[in-house]
């Protein structure tokens, strides 16, 4: 892992996301952490958080609506995207994967190196 330069804001954006389980965008954080850092600008947040996801420090969660949301949890996990309010959740149960167990393969002659899974559906909150 390349070396990289203490920043305290970047320290301030992993103790923010630290805190959450709800997968927050960059302008969530930039909202979050100008309160400590008022002269921060959402293009510092946005390098800060594509440095950590780069750096394996944070997940960057993609979920096909454009919008990178992050994750403070790197341990391999699925998430559940809800259609109807966007809330993109962790899912608290081993779900059975083909995929698990694949990393270092090579399958027509592509080597995988990871992966990821997400459902779509309706939350809990939606369906009240």
């Amino acid at each position: 892992m390349p070396v990289t330069k203490y920043s305290r804001q970047r320290e301030a954006i992993m103790d923010f996301l630290m805190t959450r389980r709800d997968h927050p965008t960059a302008d969530i954080v930039y909202q979050n952490v100008k309160s400590a850092f008022p002269h921060i600008s959402l293009g510092t947040v946005y390098r800060n958080l594509n440095l950590l996801a780069d750096l394996g420090r944070i997940a960057r969660i993609r979920v096909g609506d454009g919008v990178d949301r992050f994750d403070y949890n790197t341990t391999l996990h699925c998430h559940f995207v809800c259609r109807k309010c966007g809330r993109v959740m962790d899912l608290h149960t081993d779900v059975p994967s083909m995929a698990n167990g694949m990393e270092g393969r090579s399958i027509d002659g592509n080597l995988i190196e990871g992966h990821v899974t997400y459902f779509y559906g309706s939350c809990s909150r939606c369906l009240l």
